[in-house]
């Protein structure tokens, strides 16, 4: 509740708010894209060196491939739509297969994405792992990291911070690490709010269904994952209700299957 006052005294007094070009929410905004771009990828990169990249074979292939044909699918969207080209500024795309038994997938500011091995068998096939990555890039293009990043900023009492002084800001590298910190198993550490993981639900159907995957998988997808809910993966621990998503993405599926064109 608490953190949730201070973000409406902000927004109130229209400080360091922004308006997302795709959802239309206003979010606060404390920190700048280019930033966490920058804090984020010597966190990937350290990710990747302590962490067993699969590099070649059929299954990496395929998350490249995915990868590709979903970011490829977003800048249309962007195109397609008018939305403002720079929403995507410095991003520059990696698509990794790390050999982890979790279930678990996850993408840092700048479409810097891991897909762990333990998620391709529940996935099965190219157009659910397409549902997955969608999802998933959906939460960094829609700037849900950098809002929560916001919101631990402002309860702590920390302003708009940028460049130089959020680097070297003791207590913004600390939340920093806590929403975006990457641990040997679990990836991403804070959890999303409801909010953002249904609209991450809903754009990313689009996504996938614009790079030419068949959005209606994602019910069968889902359902699969409910089967796991007692387990401790940490893909499903901050995410909604099966019943919720599932029917949730039921709504939104006519919406998806206009952008999809089938190949």
């Amino acid at each position: 509740m608490k953190n949730f006052i201070i973000v409406l005294l902000f927004c109130a007094g229209a400080v360091a708010c922004s308006t997302n070009s795709i959802s239309g929410r206003s979010q606060l905004s404390l920190v700048s894209e280019s930033d966490l771009q920058a804090m984020a990828r010597p966190q990937y990169a350290d990710f990747l060196s302590k962490n067993r990249v699969v590099n070649s074979g059929s299954e990496a292939d395929m998350v490249r491939r995915v990868g590709t044909r979903i970011a490829a699918g977003i800048e249309q969207y962007y195109r397609t739509r008018g939305l403002a080209a720079n929403d995507l500024a410095g991003y520059q795309w990696e698509f990794n297969l790390v050999d982890n038994k979790q279930v678990n997938a996850w993408c840092m500011p700048g479409g810097k994405v891991v897909v762990y091995t333990g998620i391709l068998p529940v996935a099965q096939t190219e157009a659910a792992l397409a549902v997955v990555l969608g999802h998933e890039i959906a939460h960094a293009v829609l700037g849900h990291g950098r809002e929560r990043m916001s919101q631990q900023l402002a309860a702590q009492g920390l302003g708009a911070l940028g460049g130089a002084a959020l680097g070297s800001n003791s207590r913004a590298g600390s939340v920093f690490n806590t929403v975006y910190g990457v641990g040997a198993e679990y990836g991403v550490l804070l959890p999303h709010s409801r909010k953002q993981e249904l609209e991450a639900d809903h754009y990313g159907l689009i996504f996938a269904a614009n790079a030419g995957y068949d959005p209606r998988v994602a019910i069968d997808f889902w359902t699969r994952m409910a089967s796991l809910s007692g387990s401790s993966t940490p893909f499903l621990s901050d995410h909604p209700s099966d019943a919720d998503r599932i029917n949730q993405l039921r709504d939104l599926m006519p919406e998806a299957l206009q952008y999809y064109k089938g190949r």
